[in-house]
């Protein structure tokens, strides 16, 4: 990849693909920091080091960028899961996609419609599929699956706190979380 020295003596990403992965990593922490409604198009040029006529050109609206950083952060959940990666890295790429997603949703932009598709959501329902006779039923199953997960991922702080977990480590959360996503799958 090609960079060019700024004037602060760092790297500048330069040419398309390096400047449209810097825009996304870039725009990806500050919505998860922010959210997209107080991050400014020049705020995400700043912070990666482009000029703001790029964002807008590589990217156009907000909305835009806004769905591509989606896309973007779910496809990277979807290649760690394909290469079988998990771990602290699959779970900082579920916990970025999650605080975006939340990020989103309360500054009140539609994800259903600005996202363009839901790899892991998709894979999870093709795993639930076969324990149901009727659509319905499994995607509701996958649904409370996804939703418990999502609710740990943003609300743990809080859920240990209020229920007195505060000394539950990872492990027994992740094997209680496994357990209750079990028995969700085990109803008739």
């Amino acid at each position: 990849m090609a960079t060019q020295p700024a004037p602060d003596g760092s790297s500048t990403p330069f040419g398309r693909e390096e400047v449209a992965a810097a825009v996304l990593e870039a725009a990806s922490e500050l919505f998860a920091e922010r959210g997209p409604a107080a991050t400014s198009i020049r705020q995400v040029a700043a912070h990666s080091k482009v000029n703001h006529g790029l964002v807008f050109r590589h990217f156009g609206t907000k909305d835009k960028l806004v769905g591509a950083v989606l896309d973007h952060l779910a496809g990277r959940i979807s290649a760690l899961v394909e290469h079988e990666v998990g771990g602290a890295e699959l779970e900082q790429a579920l916990m970025l996609h999650t605080r975006v997603v939340a990020r989103v949703i309360l500054d009140g932009y539609p994800v259903g419609e600005l996202q363009s598709g839901f790899p892991n959501l998709d894979l999870l329902l093709e795993r639930v599929r076969p324990r149901f006779t009727d659509d319905r039923e499994a995607r509701l199953a996958a649904a409370n699956i996804a939703g418990l997960q999502l609710g740990w991922y943003l609300f743990r702080p809080l859920l240990q706190s209020a229920f007195g977990l505060d000394e539950v480590g990872d492990d027994e959360l992740r094997a209680a979380t496994a357990a209750a996503m079990a028995a969700i799958l085990d109803q008739p």
